[in-house]
């Protein structure tokens, strides 16, 4: 073993001595070191004092840089396994992969314009298809078509080629063929020994480089590049998002229960839910034939977010149809882990056997919704609408009021009335419309409207009902007066300039809340139901809206010819089937329009309150969220919009009364007469009879020759026979309505509703 002995320094000269120790060898004691042998002396090295401090400072900078390695460490190691961090990794993976897919789908869409696979296929279609004349007629002018946009193509292929060289002065070509001659004379002196090919290419490459630097924009390529990259993402990435779909992995993160059921409901959730369906053997024989699996379901629409939730198109195996689907949504809601009202499944009209799904976000669909638009501030267009709600997917939902009627349904406390006065509130705010307001139970719902309300009657008895169809009679009778508006000013249908300028004209809404007490009254319960259908059909260009609410729907309550004709519909919660149908339509529950489960408000939960599925409000059948106008002792929103509606009215000069009787229809038979036979001389009985029902036929349908004879007679106008036919004479009707006037006899002038 060889050791290097320490060299003892000058004393007179001051030292430091740093030893040099073994890993193995043992710190030595105090007093030791005269007792030292050779074979223990510690190596080490005389430094001086700068040596000393320029060595303190080194290993002070290592310690240094190993703690500051440590800290970049933990921060990087803080970072990676951040979950922030994680969402943006994800993200960046998310919009690349959205970037890749729309590029994929833009470039297909590329070639089949340039290649015009729509018209190719269509043109196979009816090569394959075609079986008439117009067919063969519609083949021949799509081949014409095809030839005329490939010809087209090809032209201006040749356009764009020679205004390139007429553009660059035939540079590029001399360049691009300067280029394929330097290489082939370097490929021949490569083979001969006498150049290289590699070296000539260098050369290009050189050349184009010096061009590069020396152009204005050569020192920012960079620049183009990103500028380049960031179009194609901004073009690509909404293409992908739209219509591509990612790996769970690339998702944002979402807590998963502990059975593995997915909160996101993609593909596999979907096809998971769907298979523990259960009830369904054929759904389960395709399972077990692989559909999902070895067999790839066939997606009219992949999983994509549609507003607060997720919508998809799926085809579903045979003998599995969308119905059966229906009826198990409690299941499928559960299975996908939602609450029932946050998933609907039905079957579009034009896709028959698809399923067509949304799955709201959960708790999307609970919770106030934002406060009504109208609040504070702004005023209405009764011909544009008013803002009633917001759909599923949250976008604001305008419910028409012109040429529109309205239906609504729901058990007590569902929030019919909610929707109800939200329309009411909105009409409130056109000054130019007139309401009518009939409640036939005791509520007081309606009372902080009343200032602004043309008519409020409110109660259980035959007083309001007879109100009620009095009014329903007046309007009718109305609309005589409005047609001849119509017509005295040239147009069809009243408009809101001619609202402003004719008071007959103006805007009327009629409401009649517990309409089961009108249309199941044993005295006026017919005659209502027929006023009301002759009104719809007849009082659409009119601006006349009448809107119905009952918490029974049924064929009593809602008969069905008046249903037949009422455009917008409403369903709040509702106990069963048949009951949803008398509202939405028959065969509504089957195809998934049902607010079967929609939940009313109970002492222990608000359920659904204010959550309807309507038909006719929006462009398709789907849920919505009425707004809330809160009326109680703490809050009160509803006085401050009636005041602010109160000020229009006054502003444009309309005053607002209130009419508690309605005043008798007057009818004038002889008057009737005369004017349906106009300036003919005499008309048969049977055609006098058949105008008079079209006149009015609330009060003249039913009547029969012995009706109008009997009417007659007395007056000195009988019918009488001649050319074989029983007659009215215009002459013997003038006559009698003459000699009527002469001695003030008013008899023959009947109360429309008189027996």
């Amino acid at each position: 073993m060889s050791h290097t002995t320490a060299t003892t320094p000058d004393p007179d000269e001051p030292t430091n001595v740093v030893p040099l120790r073994r890993a193995d060898t043992p710190a030595l004691p105090a007093g030791t070191g005269a007792a030292l042998e050779r074979d223990d002396a510690i190596p080490g090295e005389v430094l001086t004092e700068e040596e000393s401090a320029a060595l303190d400072q080194r290993l002070a900078a290592q310690q240094r840089a190993r703690n500051a390695a440590g800290a970049v460490a933990r921060v990087v190691r803080t970072g990676v396994t951040h979950e922030r961090t994680r969402r943006m990794g994800r993200a960046v993976v998310r919009n690349a992969g959205y970037a890749v897919a729309g590029s994929r789908i833009r470039r297909a869409e590329r070639r089949a314009r340039r290649k015009h696979l729509d018209l190719e296929q269509a043109i196979t279609t009816l090569r394959v298809n075609g079986k008439s004349s117009e067919d063969f007629h519609v083949l021949r002018e799509l081949e014409d078509t095809l030839e005329r946009r490939r010809a087209g193509q090809a032209q201006r292929g040749r356009e764009r080629r020679i205004e390139i060289l007429h553009w660059s002065g035939g540079i590029v070509i001399l360049l691009a063929a300067g280029h394929v001659v330097l290489l082939g004379v370097a490929a021949v002196q490569a083979v001969s020994g006498a150049g290289s090919l590699t070296d000539m290419w260098h050369d290009i490459v050189d050349f184009w480089t010096t061009v590069v630097d020396l152009s204005p924009a050569g020192g920012y390529w960079w620049v183009w590049a990103i500028a380049g990259l960031g179009t194609w993402a901004a073009r690509t990435i909404p293409v992908g998002r739209a219509s591509g779909t990612l790996p769970m992995w690339a998702a944002d993160a979402e807590p998963t229960p502990a059975d593995g059921r997915s909160i996101i409901p993609d593909e596999s959730a979907v096809l998971g839910a769907l298979r523990h369906l259960g009830g369904l053997p054929l759904l389960k024989d395709a399972f077990k034939s692989g559909w999902g699996s070895t067999i790839t379901p066939t997606w009219v629409m992949v999983p994509h977010r549609d507003g607060k939730g997720w919508r998809m198109q799926l085809v579903l195996p045979r003998g599995v149809p969308v119905e059966e689907i229906v009826k198990r949504k409690t299941i499928l809601a559960h299975n996908l882990v939602r609450l029932p009202v946050e998933v609907w499944p039905s079957e579009p009209k034009d896709k028959a056997g698809v399923l067509d799904l949304w799955v709201a976000d959960p708790g999307a669909l609970s919770g106030p919704v934002d406060p009504w638009p109208l609040l504070h501030e702004g005023s209405t267009d009764y011909f544009a609408g008013v803002p009633a709600g917001v759909n599923i997917r949250g976008d604001l939902v305008t419910a028409r009021l012109f040429e529109a009627n309205y239906a609504v349904a729901g058990v007590m406390g569902s929030g019919k009335s909610t929707l109800i006065i939200t329309l009411v509130a909105g009409a409130m705010l056109d000054p130019l419309v007139d309401i009518d307001v009939f409640v036939l139970a005791q509520n007081a719902d309606y009372d902080p409207m009343k200032p602004r309300l043309r008519t409020l009657r409110t109660g259980a008895n035959p007083e309001t009902v007879k109100a009620c169809v009095d009014t329903l009679n007046a309007v009718y009778a109305e609309l005589d007066v409005r047609g001849k508006a119509l017509q005295e000013h040239g147009e069809r249908a009243v408009t809101r300039k001619l609202a402003e300028k004719d008071a007959r004209l103006r805007p009327r809404l009629i409401v009649v809340d517990e309409c089961q007490a009108l249309f199941m009254d044993d005295k006026h319960g017919e005659e209502a139901a027929n006023v009301v259908q002759l009104l719809i059909s007849a009082a659409r260009k009119y601006a006349i809206t009448l809107v119905f609410a009952t918490p029974e729907p049924s064929t009593a309550s809602l008969p069905r010819k008046v249903m037949a004709v009422t455009s917008c519909k409403a369903c709040f919660a509702i106990g069963d089937q048949q009951s949803n149908d008398a509202v939405l339509g028959t065969g509504s529950y089957k195809a998934g329009v049902s607010a079967v489960s929609l939940e009313p408000k109970t002492a222990e939960s608000p359920g659904d309150i204010g959550t309807a599925m309507v038909r006719g409000i929006m462009a398709k059948p789907g849920l919505l969220r009425s707004f809330y106008l809160r009326k109680d002792d703490k809050v009160d929103e509803v006085t401050p919009v009636v005041e602010r509606a109160l000020a229009l009215r006054e502003a444009v000069g309309v005053a607002t009364e209130e009419t508690s009787t309605v005043e008798p229809v007057v009818v004038d038979t002889l008057a009737d007469i005369a004017r349906v036979m106009g300036t003919t001389r005499r008309m048969r009985t049977t055609e006098v009879l058949q105008r008079l029902a079209t006149l009015n036929p609330r009060y003249y349908t039913g009547w029969s020759l012995e009706d109008l004879t009997g009417y007659l007679t007395p007056l000195g106008a009988a019918p009488y026979k001649t050319g074989g036919y029983m007659q009215v004479s215009s002459h013997r009707i003038t006559e009698a309505i003459t000699e009527r006037d002469e001695n003030g006899d008013g008899d023959d002038v009947a109360e429309d509703g008189d027996e």
